[in-house]
């Protein structure tokens, strides 16, 4: 079941990450149309001319990964990862907050040290020259590209985490697009 609020009931950073969210959301999106649209013509281009775009596969996973780490901070923020709640579904509501907060906490420092890493990865990356076997892109865009979207999501959990274990509602962090 969804649960929305308006506009007024959220604070000004449930909004900002909100919108943030949705920003990295639609990018992610594109990111993943403009990889299909690429690999349905380079498949056709195959099939009719037997020279498919040179590359297609790097490309398509460059924006593959570049779109689910984009899209990472709004499943956060929509609650929509996997939990498993089998062994805590009998618990009283306080003692499920408080493990939903900690497990969020967690989660947050995950992602931040994922960002930190990938980020640290596209200096060392960079730093090496390193390129892709085909077009020969510099890689560390691609790493650099990943990191603002794991960051975003820690600091989306980090809120969430702060929300859980102080017994405030998620409401605000919910909803549709921004307005």
């Amino acid at each position: 079941q969804e649960v929305t609020t308006t506009p007024a009931r959220r604070s000004g950073v449930a909004t900002l990450l909100l919108r943030r969210a949705h920003a990295c959301a639609l990018s992610g999106a594109t990111a993943a149309v403009a990889a299909a649209l690429m690999t349905v013509t380079s498949v056709a281009l195959r099939a009719l001319t037997s020279r498919p775009i040179q590359g297609d596969v790097e490309l398509t996973q460059f924006a593959i990964a570049l779109s689910i780490s984009l899209c990472l901070p709004w499943c956060q923020l929509r609650g929509a990862n996997i939990i498993v709640d089998f062994f805590t579904q009998r618990l009283p509501v306080a003692r499920i907050r408080t493990l939903d907060g900690l497990g969020t906490l967690l989660l947050a420092v995950m992602f931040a040290l994922l960002s930190w890493r990938t980020g640290v990865g596209a200096f060392a990356v960079h730093a090496a020259g390193e390129t892709s076997m085909i077009r020969g892109l510099p890689m560390w865009w691609v790493y650099a590209s990943l990191a603002p979207g794991m960051a975003l999501a820690a600091l989306i959990a980090l809120l969430q985490a702060w929300l859980h274990l102080r017994g405030l509602p998620l409401d605000a962090l919910r909803g549709g697009p921004p307005r």
